[in-house]
């Protein structure tokens, strides 16, 4: 395979990457204050597992929840204009 069209396939699997969360994000409805409770809970007990470090299942999850609410923000804000 040639450097053109590996970095070709690299560019379309990111692309189809990025569509992919994209439109996970969007299909992804807020969380209830119980639910987000729970959530927490379960990542305490995770990183007390973990020996007091975040585990990466936790990291993923918080980076998911902040672009949900970046994502939530960025519609509320096209709304009002």
């Amino acid at each position: 395979m040639t450097s053109q069209r590996r970095s070709r396939f690299k560019a379309l699997g990111f692309a189809a990457l990025a569509l992919g969360a994209t439109l996970a994000l969007a299909a992804c409805e807020k969380k209830g204050p119980l639910e987000q409770a729970g959530e927490e809970v379960d990542e305490a007990v995770g990183t007390l597992k973990n020996g007091g470090e975040e585990t990466t299942a936790t990291k993923v999850d918080d980076a998911l929840d902040e672009a949900r609410e970046g994502t939530q923000d960025a519609a509320n804000q096209l709304k009002k204009d």
